[in-house]
């Protein structure tokens, strides 16, 4: 039987092209034409030996065989840029400080910086998981060379947007909860003030005239998600680095508002990174793209 052995251009074709929702975006990022990028996916199509999408509308989606083909091609070109990255970069060394949300502290940590060593192990890394002001404030005074953090707004000198990612409404994974049925307040449980996420619910609670009390603050994640576990209340927050001991709840089943999106965004402290630094952007951007793919 012959082997089959996959194209990486046409994987990271594929895979953009998924990313961006848009094979002609993804033509004009890899700097090919849309005609090139169609013979690519029919190449893709041809080595899989079985279809890889299917019309659905106007447009293509993919097929059981597609969605399975994506997350090899992810985890391909993932392996791939690593060991590039340890090639050519064997002599990299520095210091590098990283900053990011509780969210990602043991989702997306682990897994950046376990890849980072592996390929780069005399780059010293310092990690700093604080709140959103204080990620802020570290990076514009030069105290974190990247800060991962929620969007309120804030522009600093050089950031660039990630994406958007949906705010859910969270309660126990067992049990009821709260329903606006019940004619009782809404039990809000929230991180300390100030929380954009804490914001978000109290403003789209009042806007829907749903009554509200405060019921368990919070000065960790972790506390929080405690407290929502144990049913003292419902909390705000996105589908990122949820524990397996809450579950986010749909608005109309229990009487909630929708929510908004939160605006996810990467802050570097110099327009020109060192290569350090530089490269574990690279890594964090990668890894939150599908963060927030899968969170949507």
């Amino acid at each position: 039987m012959r082997r089959t052995i996959f194209d990486l251009d046409v994987l990271r074709t594929f895979s953009t092209g998924m990313e961006l929702g848009n094979f002609a975006k993804a033509a004009e990022r890899l700097g090919r034409s849309t005609s090139a990028v169609s013979a690519q996916l029919k190449k893709l199509e041809e080595q899989a030996g079985t279809p890889i999408f299917r019309k659905a509308g106007r447009g293509l989606t993919l097929t059981d065989a597609g969605e399975t083909m994506l997350g090899y091609a992810r985890r391909l070109l993932e392996l791939n840029d690593e060991a590039a990255a340890a090639v050519h970069s064997v002599e990299l060394e520095g210091w590098v400080r990283l900053g990011l949300q509780e969210d990602f502290g043991e989702t997306l940590l682990p897994e950046v910086l376990g890849r980072f060593a592996r390929a780069h192990p005399k780059v010293r890394i310092e990690a700093r998981v604080v709140r959103n002001a204080e990620l802020l404030e570290r990076v514009t005074s030069g105290k974190l060379d990247l800060a991962l953090a929620w969007s309120d707004g804030t522009l600093t000198a050089h950031c660039e947007t990630i994406g958007e990612v949906p705010m859910r409404w969270i309660g126990p994974a067992e049990g009821p909860g709260w329903h606006a049925a019940s004619g009782e307040p809404m039990p809000l449980a929230s991180l300390e003030a100030p929380c954009l996420l804490r914001s978000a619910a109290t403003r789209a609670l009042d806007e829907a005239g749903i009554s509200w009390r405060l019921a368990f603050v919070s000065p960790s994640l972790g506390g929080l998600w405690a407290a929502t576990a144990a049913g003292l209340g419902l909390t705000i927050r996105t589908p990122i680095g949820l524990p397996a001991k809450v579950r986010p709840l749909e608005p109309d089943a229990v009487g909630l508002p929708e929510l908004p999106k939160l605006g996810l965004v990467l802050h570097r402290a110099e327009a020109e990174p060192q290569p350090a630094a530089a490269r574990l952007a690279a890594l964090v951007l990668q890894s939150v793209h599908g963060a927030v793919r899968e969170a949507s």
